[in-house]
């Protein structure tokens, strides 16, 4: 594990990354735990802070650390490795607790344990995912491309190749994404292959190309429509329950 450790992370100059997503980790962990007990009333728990009666969400915290470790990141020169890993892990901690109440930036009001809290749980999990997929050497669609692009001259015809191949797999994003297929076309973003099962496949009975493809007055449109149906409920519903009972055991229940 060591050897393994040295060699993809530490010698591929990923270390900071590693300390990034470690931060993000075990800072929602903590808060979870910690809102977890204030919630529970656990007399031993320091509890919320609240100077002079204000309640201080830890977004501002986040907020704080981020800034810190944002700014000491510029600072610090490219060379410091250690330096540059302990400051992307005070920004990870920072992001963790800014995520952890997304929803209630988003809402503009305190969801945090009501149904719209999940959003909070799911930008968690995709902030955890993009940089788990950074960290094990994956790159977004067309990062490659364009620099190899720029290592071998810098041609015209590499850079357009580079450019058709990026809009291709973005067009092909989007229509993932309105399809309802989220996780589909984020992780698509990194393993391109995923975009095209995406964009080939039914939409979700709800998303927006289900309401601009299958509501038309056709056959066709109708038996795809009862066909997406169909699939929401047979395979989509269980997955969704799974991702709830998933949520709930790490961040606990929301209330309806």
């Amino acid at each position: 594990m060591g050897h393994w450790f040295d060699h993809e992370i530490v010698e591929t100059g990923r270390l900071p990354l590693f300390c990034f997503f470690a931060g993000v980790v075990i800072g929602f962990a903590f808060i979870r735990i910690s809102v977890r007990l204030i919630r529970a009333q656990v007399s031993w728990w320091p509890g919320n802070v609240t100077p002079g009666g204000l309640h201080i969400h830890h977004v501002v915290f986040g907020v704080i650390f981020m800034l810190v470790g944002g700014v000491a990141a510029l600072a610090i020169p490219r060379g410091h490795t250690a330096a540059l890993s302990v400051v992307a892990g005070l920004f990870g901690i920072g992001a963790a607790l800014v995520l952890d109440e997304f929803a209630l930036i988003l809402h503009l009001d305190d969801v945090y344990w009501s149904e719209q809290g999940r959003t909070s749980v799911d930008a968690v999990f995709v902030a955890v995912a993009v940089s788990g997929m950074l960290l094990l050497g994956l790159r977004p669609i067309a990062i490659d491309e364009f620099l190899n692009a720029g290592s071998e001259g810098g041609g015209w015809v590499n850079w357009a190749i580079a450019l058709a191949g990026t809009l291709l797999n973005l067009a092909l994003a989007a229509i993932t994404l309105l399809k309802g297929k989220i996780w589909t076309g984020l992780v698509g973003l990194f393993v391109p292959i995923l975009l095209y099962v995406g964009a080939i496949r039914l939409a979700r009975p709800g998303s927006p190309w289900a309401r601009w493809r299958y509501l038309k007055d056709t056959p066709r449109a109708r038996g795809k429509l009862a066909k997406a149906q169909w699939r929401e409920r047979r395979i989509r519903r269980p997955l969704i329950r799974a991702k709830i009972w998933l949520q709930e055991l790490l961040a606990g229940r929301f209330e309806p």
